[in-house]
């Protein structure tokens, strides 16, 4: 049965593309849109795409030369397999109809109906709703990618498909609907995330802190990396993507997409900077991989303040995101947690400070559709307690949730590859294949 169990899967998409084919729009609805916001929206969406192979050459640029071919294929697998649940139903379960504000009903935009057209989504009235659908659509791609590097070089790739597509449908799209959507638990609240600091970088740092936890370490745990060159056009790629990632999540051609491009681009170069000075002054050279993370975890702490805060204040989240992620990254080599590319130092500690920097620098100067209020370095608490909490109950219910899905996952296949295929390396045990 397991032997033929993808073949079901592809026959039934198969079966729902005749059952529900597209169908006419309602023509009596009117449109706003704008021409303008619309190219601009294409070419965002175009961006964070980009950001999914970018980030493959990342990591595939940090693993062993034996699993560069895995590493990278697991981030490229997230662009087939999620863009074809999208479609289907995961759209709908992060921005249809709020079923309680922690998940969006399956049946609202299930196989896409009703897109076609004048239709729009209520917080993007000058776009298209189906351009919205395929913008959010990559950020659900690169979000478990970013998960991969945590368990690399250790994990078997036809348990790490069932792993991505429960991780979507039960920590990602949950999230997304909470926060993003406006009768979302976390929406509600006031909590403010521009671009994804709860909903991509924790959620993924999480789970690849879980995941790190519960596959334990490798067999053989010190490597050099496979092409540091790859991890520099790897950068470079992420950080092109980035724009389209935050500056596009202004949802229009308008000043808050000029701030949030801005505000991403000082604030990773600061965190670049600061990564490379902080290694000096603990007696380490400055690396061409120390600087590609820093910049990265710029990136990544900028995210959910990029529409809320002025460039002075994205330098100064640049500069603590890195020292912060670096301490973290020290720390965690001196334990047993086998977080193979620090995946949750990077990611995970940079989205927390970054949530946590949000309130404290956020203006409703830069951002008047900020409703929650001003930061703490404006001596209001109010925003800063509301990112706190969000913090901790996204950092809860993602841990604890990727601890919940690892086991059922490795209950239908398991997750470890056995130590012999391992020591071969993945690119050849688990894809016949090398470089």
């Amino acid at each position: 049965m397991k032997r033929y169990f993808p073949f079901l899967v592809i026959l039934a998409i198969l079966v729902l593309t005749f059952i529900f084919p597209s169908v006419e729009y309602d023509k009596s609805i009117k449109s706003n849109f704008n021409s303008g916001d619309i190219a601009w929206m294409l070419m965002s969406t175009a961006l964070v795409l980009i950001m999914t192979p970018g980030l493959a050459f990342f990591y595939g640029g940090m693993v062993n030369k034996k699993n560069v071919i895995s590493t990278m294929l697991q981030s490229i697998v997230c662009m087939v397999i999620i863009t074809v649940m999208w479609g289907i139903f995961g759209f709908s379960l992060a921005f249809g109809d709020s079923i309680g504000g922690v998940i969006g009903n399956p049946s609202t935009y299930f196989m896409m109906k009703g897109m076609l057209g004048n239709a729009s989504w209520k917080l993007a009235p000058t776009i298209p709703l189906l351009l919205f659908a395929m913008y959010q659509l990559k950020f659900a791609i690169i979000t478990p990618a970013l998960i991969t590097g945590a368990f690399a070089e250790r994990i078997r790739f036809n348990s790490y498909i069932i792993f991505l597509v429960l991780f979507s449908i039960f920590i990602f799209s949950p999230l997304a609907h909470a926060t993003w959507h406006p009768d979302g638990v976390l929406a509600k609240l006031g909590v403010l995330d521009f671009a994804g600091g709860t909903v991509v970088h924790m959620s993924a740092g999480w789970a690849a802190l879980a995941s790190a936890l519960f596959l334990k370490k490798r067999n053989e745990a010190t490597h050099s990396p496979a092409r540091i060159t790859y991890v520099i056009i790897g950068t470079g790629l992420l950080w092109f993507g980035w724009f389209g990632f935050n500056a596009g999540s202004a949802l229009g051609a308008n000043h808050l997409a000029v701030t949030a491009l801005a505000t991403s681009t000082t604030a990773s170069a600061a965190a670049g900077i600061t990564w490379i000075f902080f290694d000096m002054l603990r007696g380490r050279k400055p690396s061409a991989m120390g600087t590609c993370i820093g910049a990265v975890v710029g990136l990544v702490a900028i995210t959910p303040a990029a529409g809320f805060v002025s460039v002075p204040h994205s330098l100064a989240i640049g500069i603590i995101s890195a020292v912060v992620s670096n301490l973290v990254v020290e720390w965690r080599t001196r334990t047993s947690i086998d977080d193979t590319l620090d995946v949750f130092p990077c990611h995970g500690v940079g989205g927390m400070v970054g949530m946590l920097l949000t309130g404290v620098f956020a203006s409703q100067a830069v951002n008047p559709n900020n409703t929650t209020g001003e930061g703490l370095y404006f001596g209001h608490t109010h925003l800063f307690l509301i990112q706190s909490l969000a913090l901790v109950a996204t950092s809860l219910f993602a841990f604890f949730g990727s601890v919940i899905l690892l086991k059922i996952t490795d209950m239908i296949s398991p997750l470890r590859v056995p130590k012999e295929d391992e020591v071969v390396g993945l690119d050849i045990s688990q894809h016949g294949e090398k470089l």
